[in-house]
């Protein structure tokens, strides 16, 4: 086969064009990723002028097994996994549901296209302070139509339980458009013709479902499963927006961030930075989301081969 870029030097064409991304992502991706691995073995705490000590894994033996803030670590990872599965199945399911109706070609299918998809272009900043307003439990929107009914509720300021399962709605409601976009893609690539044979064969709706658009719609299912279960496992943004830091509530990437810049106590005053200890936080979270989003993609892969071949 010839090569496409010449003989001589010009063969160093495609290392060149390459070498400006691959030096950027090692500047701005790669080497910070390697720094964090780093300090996690320190006691670095980000401060300037303090001097920084080699601790071995006793930043790791800390967060995983030293006394009360251990439990709280791991109770954190659960509530983590609970956020991820439960933001998952809800966001796939309304993603895929929206999606099937807006491929049915009826009116308005544009404009509603654009209202699912605008939370996404928001900044979650702005996407938490939109909800925060919407649920504030005095003369806030939602709080007048419940007090219509004789009802109340406190929201984000409620209880544990109610403030995160609001972080959850909110969350599915920030990210579902992209899902419902990739889905939409992936309907509109399989051909009408398929559809109608099937019809002519006495299909009904239910079994052109589960008999076509399900199966091939697997690459789709598989982009939004993978993306879906990492995003929510990374989240923590909005919790600090929503709640801050509040014992109960936080997933273990907000753990990462509060413990490395010193909000666990839901202000800066009187708090310690320790970022050697956060860095160690972060690593963990790291293979946490890389064991699951390995294990999910062999099992992504393992049913596409089996529906696709």
């Amino acid at each position: 086969m010839r090569y496409l870029f010449g003989n001589g030097a010009s063969r160093l064409a495609p290392y060149l064009l390459i070498t400006p991304g691959l030096f950027l992502y090692a500047l701005f991706a790669l080497g910070p990723s390697l720094a964090t691995v780093v300090f996690s073995f320190t006691d670095a705490s980000g401060l300037p002028k303090l001097p920084i000590n080699w601790v071995g894994f006793d930043n790791y033996k800390e967060f995983l097994t030293l006394g009360a803030a251990a439990r709280e670590n791991l109770d954190a990872l659960v509530r983590t996994l609970i956020f991820s599965v439960g933001v998952t199945v809800i966001q796939f399911s309304l993603g895929l549901f929206v999606a099937i109706l807006l491929n049915q070609g009826l009116r308005g299918t544009k404009f509603f296209r654009t209202l699912f998809f605008f939370p996404v272009i928001l900044g979650v900043t702005i996407q938490g302070l939109m909800w925060t307003l919407f649920l504030y439990p005095i003369g806030g929107p939602l709080a007048t139509v419940l007090d219509w009914f004789g009802l109340q509720s406190e929201f984000l300021g409620g209880q544990p339980r109610e403030a995160f399962i609001w972080v959850m709605v909110v969350q599915i409601w920030a990210n579902m458009g992209i899902t419902m976009v990739i889905f939409l893609a992936g309907l509109q690539t399989i051909p009408d013709e398929i559809y109608e044979a099937a019809r002519i064969d006495g299909a009904d709706r239910g079994q052109l479902f589960r008999r076509i658009t399900w199966p091939l719609l697997t690459p789709s299912v598989n982009t939004n499963l993978a993306l879906t279960i990492i995003g929510s496992l990374q989240a923590w943004q909005l919790f600090y927006v929503l709640i801050s830091y509040r014992p109960g509530t936080q997933v273990l990437g907000y753990v990462v961030y509060a413990t490395a810049f010193g909000q666990t106590s839901g202000s800066t005053a009187g708090t310690t930075f320790r970022q050697g200890y956060g860095a160690a936080a972060g690593v963990i979270l790291f293979l946490i989301v890389l064991a699951i989003g390995i294990t999910t993609q062999y099992l992504l892969r393992r049913r596409e081969a089996r529906l696709l071949g």
